[in-house]
Protein backbone atom coordinates (compact mmCIF):
# COMPACT_ATOMS: atom_id res chain seq x y z
CA UNK A 1 0.00 0.00 0.00
CA UNK A 2 1.42 3.38 -1.04
CA UNK A 3 0.41 5.59 1.87
CA UNK A 4 0.86 8.82 -0.10
CA UNK A 5 -2.17 7.92 -2.17
CA UNK A 6 -4.34 7.03 0.82
CA UNK A 7 -3.58 8.62 4.16
CA UNK A 8 -5.94 9.94 6.80
CA UNK A 9 -4.98 12.95 8.96
CA UNK A 10 -8.30 13.18 10.80
CA UNK A 11 -6.80 12.10 14.15
CA UNK A 12 -3.08 12.84 14.23
CA UNK A 13 -0.76 12.05 17.15
CA UNK A 14 2.58 13.82 17.62
CA UNK A 15 4.78 12.18 20.26
CA UNK A 16 8.34 11.98 21.54
CA UNK A 17 10.00 10.77 24.71
CA UNK A 18 9.75 14.17 26.39
CA UNK A 19 5.94 14.14 26.08
CA UNK A 20 5.00 10.82 27.69
CA UNK A 21 5.54 11.37 31.43
CA UNK A 22 8.19 8.65 31.40
CA UNK A 23 6.13 6.03 29.59
CA UNK A 24 7.45 4.32 26.44
CA UNK A 25 6.59 6.13 23.21
CA UNK A 26 5.30 2.90 21.69
CA UNK A 27 2.81 2.48 24.55
CA UNK A 28 1.25 5.87 23.74
CA UNK A 29 1.24 5.05 20.03
CA UNK A 30 -0.43 1.69 20.68
CA UNK A 31 -3.15 3.26 22.83
CA UNK A 32 -3.83 6.05 20.33
CA UNK A 33 -4.01 3.75 17.32
CA UNK A 34 -6.23 1.29 19.17
CA UNK A 35 -8.52 4.21 20.01
CA UNK A 36 -8.80 5.17 16.34
CA UNK A 37 -5.97 7.62 15.66
CA UNK A 38 -5.07 7.52 11.99
CA UNK A 39 -1.64 9.18 11.73
CA UNK A 40 1.47 9.19 13.93
CA UNK A 41 4.43 11.56 13.92
CA UNK A 42 7.54 10.83 15.96
CA UNK A 43 8.98 14.18 17.08
CA UNK A 44 11.73 14.89 19.59
CA UNK A 45 14.12 17.80 19.89
CA UNK A 46 15.99 16.01 22.70
CA UNK A 47 16.65 12.52 21.29
CA UNK A 48 19.56 11.57 19.09
CA UNK A 49 19.22 9.72 15.81
CA UNK A 50 19.59 6.23 17.29
CA UNK A 51 16.87 6.89 19.89
CA UNK A 52 14.54 8.22 17.21
CA UNK A 53 15.20 5.20 15.00
CA UNK A 54 14.40 2.90 17.91
CA UNK A 55 11.17 4.78 18.69
CA UNK A 56 10.18 4.52 15.02
CA UNK A 57 10.90 0.79 15.03
CA UNK A 58 8.76 0.19 18.10
CA UNK A 59 5.96 2.47 16.87
CA UNK A 60 5.91 0.73 13.48
CA UNK A 61 5.81 -2.64 15.25
CA UNK A 62 2.81 -1.56 17.36
CA UNK A 63 0.96 -0.29 14.29
CA UNK A 64 1.69 -3.57 12.50
CA UNK A 65 0.60 -5.61 15.52
CA UNK A 66 -2.83 -4.00 15.21
CA UNK A 67 -2.96 -4.79 11.48
CA UNK A 68 -2.93 -1.10 10.55
CA UNK A 69 0.34 -0.66 8.66
CA UNK A 70 -1.62 0.10 5.50
CA UNK A 71 -4.07 2.51 7.11
CA UNK A 72 -2.12 4.41 9.80
CA UNK A 73 0.79 6.46 8.45
CA UNK A 74 4.02 6.91 10.43
CA UNK A 75 6.22 9.95 9.77
CA UNK A 76 9.20 11.61 11.46
CA UNK A 77 9.49 15.30 12.26
CA UNK A 78 12.31 17.14 10.51
CA UNK A 79 14.91 14.33 10.47
CA UNK A 80 15.46 13.17 6.91
CA UNK A 81 18.49 11.20 8.10
CA UNK A 82 16.33 9.24 10.53
CA UNK A 83 13.73 8.41 7.86
CA UNK A 84 16.45 7.16 5.51
CA UNK A 85 18.14 5.15 8.26
CA UNK A 86 14.84 3.57 9.24
CA UNK A 87 14.16 2.50 5.69
CA UNK A 88 17.67 1.12 5.36
CA UNK A 89 16.90 -1.05 8.38
CA UNK A 90 13.54 -2.21 7.05
CA UNK A 91 11.41 -0.05 9.35
CA UNK A 92 8.18 1.12 7.70
CA UNK A 93 8.27 4.91 7.90
CA UNK A 94 5.93 6.55 5.41
CA UNK A 95 7.44 10.01 5.22
CA UNK A 96 8.49 13.22 6.92
CA UNK A 97 7.02 16.37 8.38
CA UNK A 98 8.94 19.64 8.12
CA UNK A 99 8.52 23.30 8.96
CA UNK A 100 9.13 26.21 6.63
CA UNK A 101 12.58 26.76 8.18
CA UNK A 102 13.56 23.07 8.08
CA UNK A 103 15.06 21.06 5.23
CA UNK A 104 13.29 22.03 1.97
CA UNK A 105 10.46 19.83 0.76
CA UNK A 106 12.14 19.51 -2.65
CA UNK A 107 15.15 17.87 -0.98
CA UNK A 108 12.91 15.54 1.01
CA UNK A 109 11.09 14.49 -2.15
CA UNK A 110 14.38 13.89 -3.99
CA UNK A 111 15.67 11.50 -1.33
CA UNK A 112 12.40 9.90 -0.23
CA UNK A 113 10.81 9.37 -3.62
CA UNK A 114 7.37 9.90 -5.08
CA UNK A 115 5.59 7.43 -2.81
CA UNK A 116 6.45 9.16 0.48
CA UNK A 117 4.23 11.51 2.47
CA UNK A 118 5.61 15.01 3.05
CA UNK A 119 3.80 17.39 5.40
CA UNK A 120 4.62 21.07 5.89
CA UNK A 121 3.72 23.19 8.90
CA UNK A 122 3.69 26.94 9.45
CA UNK A 123 1.68 29.63 11.17
CA UNK A 124 -1.81 29.79 9.75
CA UNK A 125 -1.46 33.35 8.44
CA UNK A 126 1.67 32.32 6.50
CA UNK A 127 -0.06 29.27 5.11
CA UNK A 128 -3.09 31.19 3.82
CA UNK A 129 -0.79 33.16 1.53
CA UNK A 130 1.48 30.20 0.82
CA UNK A 131 -1.38 27.88 -0.10
CA UNK A 132 -2.57 30.32 -2.75
CA UNK A 133 0.79 31.08 -4.38
CA UNK A 134 3.32 28.29 -3.78
CA UNK A 135 4.10 25.25 -5.88
CA UNK A 136 2.73 22.46 -3.70
CA UNK A 137 3.52 19.48 -5.92
CA UNK A 138 5.94 18.10 -3.30
CA UNK A 139 3.62 18.65 -0.30
CA UNK A 140 0.83 16.28 0.68
CA UNK A 141 -0.76 18.12 3.61
CA UNK A 142 -0.41 21.29 5.67
CA UNK A 143 -0.12 21.44 9.46
CA UNK A 144 -1.23 24.73 11.02
CA UNK A 145 -2.02 26.47 14.29
CA UNK A 146 -1.75 27.11 17.11
CA UNK A 147 -5.28 27.07 18.44
CA UNK A 148 -3.89 27.84 21.93
CA UNK A 149 -0.48 28.48 23.41
CA UNK A 150 1.17 25.14 24.09
CA UNK A 151 3.97 24.07 26.40
CA UNK A 152 5.05 21.25 24.07
CA UNK A 153 6.06 23.79 21.41
CA UNK A 154 6.28 27.20 23.11
CA UNK A 155 7.47 29.03 19.98
CA UNK A 156 4.51 27.80 17.94
CA UNK A 157 2.83 30.85 16.41
CA UNK A 158 5.38 33.28 17.83
CA UNK A 159 5.77 36.55 15.94
CA UNK A 160 8.93 38.65 15.56
CA UNK A 161 8.31 40.39 18.90
CA UNK A 162 8.04 37.10 20.78
CA UNK A 163 4.26 37.19 21.17
CA UNK A 164 2.35 33.98 20.47
CA UNK A 165 -0.48 34.59 18.01
CA UNK A 166 -3.23 32.01 18.21
CA UNK A 167 -5.52 31.41 15.27
CA UNK A 168 -9.24 32.04 15.02
CA UNK A 169 -11.70 29.55 13.61
CA UNK A 170 -12.43 32.01 10.80
CA UNK A 171 -8.75 31.95 9.79
CA UNK A 172 -8.75 28.16 9.83
CA UNK A 173 -11.90 28.11 7.71
CA UNK A 174 -10.19 30.43 5.21
CA UNK A 175 -7.09 28.22 5.12
CA UNK A 176 -9.27 25.21 4.38
CA UNK A 177 -11.05 27.16 1.64
CA UNK A 178 -7.89 28.19 -0.22
CA UNK A 179 -5.80 25.04 0.30
CA UNK A 180 -5.62 22.50 -2.51
CA UNK A 181 -4.30 19.84 -0.12
CA UNK A 182 -5.57 18.53 3.25
CA UNK A 183 -5.10 20.61 6.41
CA UNK A 184 -4.54 19.38 9.97
CA UNK A 185 -4.78 21.80 12.91
CA UNK A 186 -3.18 21.67 16.35
CA UNK A 187 -1.51 23.64 19.08
CA UNK A 188 -2.98 22.99 22.51
CA UNK A 189 -6.10 21.32 21.09
CA UNK A 190 -8.46 19.95 23.73
CA UNK A 191 -11.68 17.98 23.58
CA UNK A 192 -13.75 21.18 23.85
CA UNK A 193 -12.15 22.52 20.64
CA UNK A 194 -13.13 19.59 18.44
CA UNK A 195 -16.66 20.67 17.37
CA UNK A 196 -15.49 24.14 16.32
CA UNK A 197 -12.45 22.72 14.51
CA UNK A 198 -14.60 20.21 12.65
CA UNK A 199 -16.94 23.03 11.61
CA UNK A 200 -14.10 24.85 9.82
CA UNK A 201 -13.94 22.05 7.28
CA UNK A 202 -10.31 21.11 7.93
CA UNK A 203 -9.42 17.47 7.46
CA UNK A 204 -8.12 16.78 10.95
CA UNK A 205 -6.67 17.77 14.32
CA UNK A 206 -3.30 16.99 15.86
CA UNK A 207 -2.43 16.67 19.54
CA UNK A 208 0.58 16.00 21.71
CA UNK A 209 -0.12 16.35 25.42
CA UNK A 210 -3.89 15.74 25.19
CA UNK A 211 -3.03 12.07 24.60
CA UNK A 212 0.68 11.55 25.37
CA UNK A 213 0.42 13.44 28.66
CA UNK A 214 -2.96 12.09 29.69
CA UNK A 215 -3.28 9.88 32.76
CA UNK A 216 -5.19 7.37 30.62
CA UNK A 217 -3.99 7.81 27.03
CA UNK A 218 -6.39 5.32 25.45
CA UNK A 219 -9.45 6.89 27.04
CA UNK A 220 -8.29 10.40 26.14
CA UNK A 221 -7.60 9.38 22.54
CA UNK A 222 -10.95 7.60 22.20
CA UNK A 223 -12.81 10.65 23.47
CA UNK A 224 -11.11 12.87 20.88
CA UNK A 225 -11.74 10.45 18.01
CA UNK A 226 -15.39 9.98 18.97
CA UNK A 227 -15.92 13.76 19.19
CA UNK A 228 -14.39 14.29 15.74
CA UNK A 229 -16.47 11.55 14.15
CA UNK A 230 -19.78 12.82 15.55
Amino acid sequence: MIMRKKFDISAYLVVGRENTNGRPVEQIVADAVRAGFTFVQIRSKECGARELIEDCRKAADEIARQGKSNSVALVVDDRLDVVLACREQGIKVDGIHVGQSDIPVEVCRKYLGEDSIIGLSARTDHLIDYAQTADIKNIDYFGAGPVHETATKPDCGMDASGKVITRSMDELKELHRVSKIPVVIGGGVKIADIPALKATGVEGFFVVSAVAGAEKPYEAAKELVDAWRK
